[in-house]
């Protein structure tokens, strides 16, 4: 049943099937992209044979084809529309090729030095644009459901919880796997495991995506004219009147940042400074497990704190955290659990909520420019949340080259020092930088109703008398 836009934006909520239809597609993309910014850094330098250094060159060359692909995947998907919608099509017909790329990045070819780089840039390249044209239309997806700011922070959390729920799966579930296959998580007898493992992973992310895509609707349609009136200068516009966006990007690559660093150089971190490579599960279980009890309240934080508030206070622990685990000795293990534990649940509460951002921040520019321009918002947001994602690749990698890491083999005090730097320190400058980056967020719930109001007169007065000319606001 096809619903109405003005439905979608007075409804007050979606049936929980939806919702929870919706968030596997989060779910899918976890299981697979998130194993992806943990592990891979990991795999190529122990078990795949790659070194640090040019590991962490290929992530920044992948990154900066990406901040070309985006946008232009971005355009294209806000230009067209489908018989199966606007969105939802992507994630048909990209849910197989995503989990084919997904194990073959994870797969070590028997060939030379460098013919398995060449292989390793291909995959990585091929999965990175296969993620593009999914998740760019995945989470634009979420504005054109519904209009109802309370329906999207709900929907938010949901989709959070189940995206966690797959970052423990891949935090906790990865390292386990393989080793049960193949005896160890690291070098090259661990080759299969990795191999294997992924498979499953990917398989089940692929199906996930097909479920996502059968139980969603799209609700806020839009007329052929606002397809035609995109322009990929848009792009640059949106940067120049849409202040709500440009902090989120920002705060997207800082906070993306931070974790992705943090996750990957945690099985660093706990392999060699606390030498304790049987407790890398626990570690990475401690980075997702307070989602399940701290997601749910996420909205009635938001409804006590305030947007704003409720980052900071996140952000505030998520520093703690990292500052107790500079402290504290690396082989009292207990006190290093007890100071993830309090990281995490900092940063899966800001990292969570952010998403519900994202539909404001479509709507505000919309109310500046009269173009709806969801798809190509989401490509701006998912370049710099890779790109922060990203980051967890190139930061430790340059790291541990720099400190003179070697794989498979007792480190260096050089060696620890870096990557206790890494783990610590470089994280409680991106947290720094978020707050202040997070304080300039100008669009508070008030103003995003009027904005709403404004959005449904105008299109009530192109109806009646034509277009409406916002050059103005």
């Amino acid at each position: 049943m096809i619903i109405t836009e003005s439905q979608a934006i007075t409804e007050g909520d979606l049936k929980l099937q939806e919702k929870i239809g919706y968030s596997m597609g989060d779910l899918a993309c976890n299981l697979i992209y998130t194993t992806v910014c943990t592990y891979l850094l990991f795999f190529y330098t122990n078990v795949y044979g790659l070194s640090a250094e040019v590991a962490a060159t290929m992530f920044l060359i992948v990154r900066v084809m990406d901040a070309v692909v985006d946008p232009i995947v971005g355009t294209f998907v806000d230009k067209h529309t489908f018989k199966q919608g606007k969105f939802r099509p992507y994630l048909l017909y990209g849910a197989i090729p995503f989990a084919i790329l997904g194990i073959l990045c994870f797969t070590t070819p028997d060939f030379g030095d460098g013919l398995k780089i060449i292989y390793a840039y291909a995959t990585y390249i091929g999965l990175s644009l296969i993620y593009t044209t999914i998740n760019i239309p995945y989470g634009a997806l979420t504005a054109a459901m519904t209009r109802n700011n309370k329906t999207v922070v709900s929907m938010t959390s949901i989709r959070m919880l189940c995206a966690n729920f797959g970052g423990l799966l891949v935090a906790f579930g990865v390292p386990v796997i393989v080793t049960m296959i193949s005896g160890s998580y690291t070098g090259e007898d661990a080759r299969f495991g990795w191999q294997l493992t992924m498979g499953v992973y990917s398989v089940v992310g692929a199906l996930l995506l097909l479920y996502c895509y059968s139980k969603t609707t799209e609700r806020v349609r839009l007329d052929a004219q606002n397809d035609k009136n995109v322009k990929f200068k848009d792009l640059f516009h949106q940067f120049k009147v849409n202040r709500p966006l440009v902090v989120l990007s920002l705060f997207f690559i800082i906070l993306f940042g931070m974790n992705a660093v943090s996750n990957s150089i945690g099985v660093y971190f706990i392999t060699y400074n606390c030498a304790r490579p049987d407790l890398a599960q626990w570690y990475g279980l401690l980075g997702t497990l307070p989602a399940f009890f701290l997601l749910p309240l996420v909205p009635k934080l938001n409804k006590l704190l305030g947007k704003v508030r409720l980052l900071e206070i996140s952000l505030f622990l998520g520093i703690v955290g990292a500052a107790m685990l500079y402290i504290v000795s690396a082989d009292n293990i207990t006190m290093i659990f007890i100071a993830r534990f309090i990281s995490a649940c900092g940063m899966i509460v800001a990292g969570g909520f952010m998403w519900a951002l994202i539909p404001e921040t479509i709507e505000y520019g919309e109310y500046k420019t009269g173009k709806r321009l969801s798809g190509m918002i989401y490509a701006i947001i998912g370049f710099f949340f890779k790109f922060g994602l990203a980051l967890g690749g190139i930061i430790p990698g340059f790291m541990l080259a720099h400190f003179g890491y070697v794989a498979n083999q007792v480190q260096t005090p050089e060696a620890l020092s870096g990557i206790l730097i890494t783990t610590t320190l470089i994280p409680i400058v991106f947290l720094v930088v978020a707050i202040v980056d997070i304080s300039f967020y100008n669009l508070d719930d008030k103003k995003y109703k009027e904005i709403i109001q404004v959005i449904e007169n105008r299109k009530t007065e192109v109806n009646q008398v034509g277009p409406v000319d916002v050059s103005h606001v």
